[in-house]
């Protein structure tokens, strides 16, 4: 005969017929190794972070050009660096002047300088605007040439490409003028540097590895 203590149901708050309580909903159990795991998604009810929204892009997600002509023109500038390098031989070539295509640093500065005025050329969404002032200082150094330009403009948007682009021409004038000699030749590590002026403001890299001593009156 069955007895009524077997078939009477465990409720909630009565231990099961293995003499425990039923496990609920959330509740921590053993895992691999000892240790309790959630049933939980850990971090389930976060909120996404919002997109970040692209100037240059409308509310479609097709390609615009940046309507700047509610802008008061003022004055601004950016700094760019890049790097060269190049084999030791073709480094102690470029300090004695005896690589076989000429003036390796001449051509370079002036490719540079050409390169900031033809940005909206080069770029579909940039702006044409003033280069007012533009400077490329080359420098032959360990690893083999370190490039810096600086442009100057006084406009409704900023130079930063303009002098980004004056240094990549210049490094890549100088790896045409090298690369006959060494195949190896690399233009590396080109960057916006430091920036003034807009509605941003000013702003530097603050890595230390870029040539920024102040603002260049020179550009």
């Amino acid at each position: 005969m069955i007895s009524a203590r077997r078939l009477r149901r465990t409720g909630p708050d009565q231990p099961d017929q293995r003499g425990g309580r039923p496990e609920s909903a959330g509740a921590e159990r053993p895992g691999p190794g000892g240790q309790a795991r959630r049933e939980q998604t850990a971090g389930a009810d976060r909120v996404p972070p919002a997109p970040l929204a692209l100037t240059h892009l409308d509310e479609t997600g097709a390609a615009r050009m940046v309507d700047v002509t509610t802008k008061e023109p003022t004055v601004r500038q950016a700094r760019a660096t890049a790097l060269v390098t190049c084999a030791p031989a073709v480094v102690a070539a470029l300090r004695e002047g005896t690589v076989p295509k000429g003036d390796v640093l001449a051509v370079a500065r002036v490719a540079g300088i050409a390169a900031a005025k033809r940005v909206p050329d080069l770029l579909p969404l940039a702006h044409v605007i003033g280069v007012h002032g533009a400077v490329v200082d080359l420098e032959i150094v360990e690893e083999g040439v370190r490039i810096t330009a600086a442009v100057r403009t006084a406009d409704r948007t900023g130079v930063e490409m303009e002098a980004l682009t004056a240094a990549t021409v210049a490094g890549l004038a100088v790896v045409d003028m090298v690369k006959g000699v060494d195949r190896r030749v690399e233009l590396t590590r080109a960057r916006v540097v430091a920036k003034s002026g807009g509605r941003s403001g000013d702003w530097r890299r603050d890595d230390g590895d870029h040539n920024d001593d102040g603002d260049d009156e020179r550009a």
